[in-house]
């Protein structure tokens, strides 16, 4: 705190240009620039006065920083194309790269596998829900059936089915109904007695 305090104090008094720095032991940073000046205009001045270059190791290690990361870039590129076969030819790759795409190709095979898996595993799984949600249901229908004295597989005329729902105010059943022509002649003529069959 003192020494922020001598700083503003020059930076008043004597009309100087103060950047202060400072790190505790415990990595505490504590910093003053004179209102009149910014922290690369100080930094500037520095290296013009002085002769020498801050930025020059900063520099360097950013270029290198660069140069590994076109690296990388390069290597996965090249790796994608060998996976794809766009661009490569395979005659001239070493016995380790083959090896290396052979393992890669396993091992996004395996992935595809286990993945395809898993899908079936989830379908399956719901599909038996459904399966034993249809089953409760049909058996809560047919103990309804029982309980009312009638018979869930009743097989008898359309007629006497309507009767029953109406009678028993039970809900709308649906009917499929087959048409058995008896005699072709007869259609021809215009009439024919059918014989309808519930299914």
């Amino acid at each position: 705190t003192g020494i922020v305090k001598k700083a503003k104090e020059l930076t008043v008094l004597c009309d100087a240009e103060v950047s202060l720095i400072m790190f505790s032991s415990t990595g505490k940073l504590s910093e003053y620039i004179s209102p009149s000046t910014t922290t690369k205009k100080m930094y500037d001045q520095y290296q013009q006065v002085t002769g020498t270059n801050l930025w020059n190791s900063h520099y360097e290690k950013l270029q290198e920083s660069l140069k590994k990361q076109k690296e990388i870039n390069m290597r996965l590129r090249k790796e994608i194309r060998q996976r794809i076969g766009e661009g490569v030819d395979h005659d001239d790759m070493s016995f380790d790269e083959l090896r290396g795409l052979e393992q890669d190709l396993d091992t996004s095979v395996k992935i595809v596998r286990d993945r395809k898996y898993h899908m079936i595993a989830t379908q399956t799984e719901t599909y038996r829900k459904k399966l034993r949600n249809l089953q409760e249901t049909h058996t809560h229908l047919v103990r309804e059936f029982e309980a009312r004295g009638e018979d869930p597989y009743y097989e008898g005329d359309y007629e006497s089915i309507l009767g029953m729902s109406n009678s028993t105010g039970a809900q709308i059943l649906s009917y499929r109904l087959q048409v058995h022509p008896r005699q072709r002649n007869q259609e021809e003529e215009g009439y024919g007695s059918y014989n309808l069959r519930i299914t």
